[in-house]
């Protein structure tokens, strides 16, 4: 018997990118033409150990940063339409962060990530995940930094 709730999300990590709004689009516009949720990720680093609680200080305020980026990007998917939106903030290194949220969320069915624009390579997540695609439990799907609304749009 199958659920009749569709459930796959698309997974965007959110930085501090230009390109992170490409993959954005994608996965709003994706979601909004076949339904399910869009989930927002942001990863942000431990703070080292400095003493007399200044991790804690840094590590609030790496939060507080993460929180507003993420207000910002929900905001762009509700302009977008009828798409619903999670989002999840985690602490360490964002590529073992990406990996455990996907295995812990077993909606999750696509990773969305888009290349950058620099001529110095697509960027370390993209390098990273296309790398290991295929050891990905779920599709890796690359935006072109490049690509315009429109473009994204019509491939959707």
């Amino acid at each position: 018997m199958y659920d009749t709730e569709y459930k796959r999300k698309f997974l965007v990590v959110i930085d501090e990118t230009e390109e992170c709004d490409r993959a954005l689009t994608f996965a709003a516009f994706r979601t909004k033409r076949t339904g399910g949720t869009v989930v927002l990720v942001t990863v942000v680093p431990k703070p080292e150990f400095i003493g007399m609680g200044v991790e804690e200080v840094l590590r609030a305020e790496a939060v507080e940063e993460a929180e507003r980026n993420l207000d910002m990007r929900l905001a762009r998917i509700k302009e977008i339409g009828d798409v619903r939106a999670e989002s999840v903030i985690r602490e360490g290194s964002a590529p073992e962060e990406i990996e455990q949220l996907i295995d812990q969320d077993h909606d999750i069915a696509i990773l969305v990530l888009a290349a950058s624009k620099s001529a110095e390579g697509p960027g370390p997540l993209v390098s990273h995940f296309a790398g290991r695609a295929h050891a990905l439990p779920i599709p890796l799907t690359i935006v072109p930094g490049r690509m315009s609304d429109e473009e994204i749009i019509a491939v959707c």
